[in-house]
C-alpha cells in the first residue's frame, strides 16, 4: 500500500524549535517525530512511501534515507515553490497515480488503525475518505457534517463562534482514489480543505468520512507537541536500559528508557515514564518526575527538579534549578537557582544566567543571553532570525 507524507511547511507556530529543523524532525522520545510516523505506517502495511519536502528538506532525508532501515521504500518529491496541500500531492502524481493511497501530514503523531481506513475506502464509492475524530474544541480544524451513511455534506475550515455545526474534526488523513488528480490543477497553489473539497461537493462528487479512534495529533504548536510526547511516554512498554548505567543510592520507578552510559547521582529519584538519552549525567538529590524526556549528552546538576519537561541534546542545567512543563532546545545552558515555569519554550544555544525566572508560556528564541537575576515575563525574539 502507498502513502504520501506532506512535509513542506515551515512550522512558524512552533518557533523557536523550527529555526534549525523542520516540524517533522522535532524529537519525540529522542528521535524525529517523522520516524515514529514512518514506523507506524510500516506497521499498518504502507511500505511504498512518497514524501513531499520543501523547508529544510535535507534534515528529513538525513533522518530517513531511502527507508530500508524501517522496512519501507521512500521517494522524495521537492517543492520548488509553495503549492498548498493538494498542489504538493499533485506534484507527486507520478508515484501515486496507479492505486488508492493515503495522505498524512509530516507532523502527525498517531496510533490509528490506518489499514481499516484503507479497507473502508475500498468498499465505498468516493473519491476521498476523510479520517474524522470527535474532539472537544474543533476551532483549529476543518469540521465535517456527516450523515449515517458516512457521506459528508458540509466541510468548513477553522470555524468561529456560531459556525461550529459539528465537533467532527478532520485529522488531515485522507484516503484517495487516483481520480483525485483529475481535480487538482498542476503547478498551482491548491488546498484540500479550502479548494478541493468545496469543488467536489459543488459537482456532487461523493466525499466520505470515517470515524477513527485512538491517539492523534498534529504537532503544530507547543501544546500539541507536549500532548504527543505525553501519550507516547504513556505507551512505554516497560523499563529498558541500553548499555552501561551507573547509579548510587537513587530511587527509580519505571517505566523508563535509558540510553548507554547514563549516570545518576546519590539520593536522586526518577519516576517514570521517563526517557533519557545516552551520555547524560544526573547529579545528586535530583528529582525527575513523570512525563519527562531528556536527550543525549546532557548535564543535570545537583538538587534540580525536572517535571514533565522535554529537554533536547547537550543541555546543561545548573545546581538547584527547576523546569516544569518546559521545552529546552539543543546546547542551551541554564545557570544555578533558575526556574523555568510551565509552558516555557527555550530555543537552542540560549544562556540563562543564575537566579533567573522564565515565566509561564514565555518563548526565548535562539542565542539569547539572559542576565543573572532576570524575571522574563514576555517572549524574547532574536531580531537576526525574524
Amino acid at each position: 500500500m502507498k502513502a504520501c507524507i506532506m512535509c513542506g511547511g515551515e512550522g512558524t507556530r512552533l518557533r523557536p524549535l523550527t529555526f534549525e529543523r523542520p516540524k517533522p524532525s522535532i524529537p519525540i522520545l529522542n528521535k524525529p517525530s517523522v520516524v515514529h510516523l514512518i514506523e507506524h505506517l510500516a506497521k499498518e502495511g504502507f511500505t511504498e512511501i512518497v514524501i513531499t519536502i520543501g523547508y529544510m528538506a535535507e534534515k528529513i532525508e538525513e533522518s530517513l534515507g531511502d527507508g530500508r532501515m524501517y522496512g519501507v521504500h521512500i521517494d522524495y518529491v521537492y517543492e520548488e515553490e509553495k503549492l498548498g496541500t493538494a498542489g504538493g500531492v499533485k506534484n507527486a502524481e507520478e508515484y501515486l497515480k496507479d492505486e488508492p493511497f493515503i495522505i498524512v501530514g509530516g507532523d502527525h503523531v498517531m496510533d490509528l488503525n490506518l489499514r481499516n481506513m484503507y479497507r473502508f475506502h475500498e468498499i465505498n464509492d468516493s473519491i476521498v475518505t476523510i479520517g474524522l475524530m470527535s474532539i472537544d474544541d474543533p476551532r483549529e480544524f476543518g469540521i465535517a457534517d456527516m450523515d449515517v451513511n458516512n457521506r459528508i455534506h458540509r466541510f468548513f475550515e477553522k470555524p468561529g463562534p456560531g459556525e461550529i455545526f459539528s465537533n467532527l474534526a478532520s485529522t488531515g488523513i485522507y484516503m484517495c482514489s487516483p481520480e483525485i488528480f483529475d481535480w487538482i490543477p498542476e503547478g498551482k497553489q491548491y488546498d484540500f480543505a479550502k479548494d478541493l473539497f468545496p469543488a467536489l461537493m459543488e459537482k456532487d462528487k461523493p466525499i466520505n468520512g470515517m470515524l477513527v479512534r485512538g491517539h492523534w495529533t498534529d504537532v503544530g504548536s507547543a501544546n500539541a507537541y507536549r500532548q504527543a510526547q505525553r501519550w507516547m511516554l504513556d505507551s512505554l512498554p516497560g523499563t529498558s536500559i541500553e548499555g552501561n548505567f551507573k547509579t548510587k543510592n537513587s530511587r527509580i520507578v519505571g517505566p523508563l528508557k535509558i540510553g548507554n552510559n547514563v549516570a545518576v547521582g546519590s539520593n536522586s529519584a526518577l519516576v517514570g515514564p521517563i526517557v533519557i538519552g545516552e551520555n547524560t549525567v544526573i547529579g545528586d538529590n535530583v528529582l525527575i518526575g513523570p512525563y519527562t524526556a531528556i536527550g543525549c549528552n546532557c548535564v543535570i546538576k545537583d538538587n534540580c527538579r525536572i517535571l514533565s519537561s522535554y529537554i533536547f541534546n547537550e543541555v546543561t542545567i545548573g545546581n538547584n534549578s527547576n523546569a516544569s512543563g518546559s521545552i529546552i532546545d539543543n546546547n542551551t545552558v541554564i545557570g544555578e537557582n533558575c526556574s523555568m515555569e510551565n509552558g516555557t519554550v527555550i530555543g537552542p544555544r540560549v544562556i540563562i544566567n543564575d537566579d533567573s525566572t522564565i515565566h509561564s508560556d514565555v518563548k526565548i528564541w535562539p542565542e539569547i543571553n539572559i542576565k543573572s537575576g532576570s524575571r522574563i515575563k514576555e517572549t524574547i525574539i532574536n531580531p537576526d532570525l525574524d
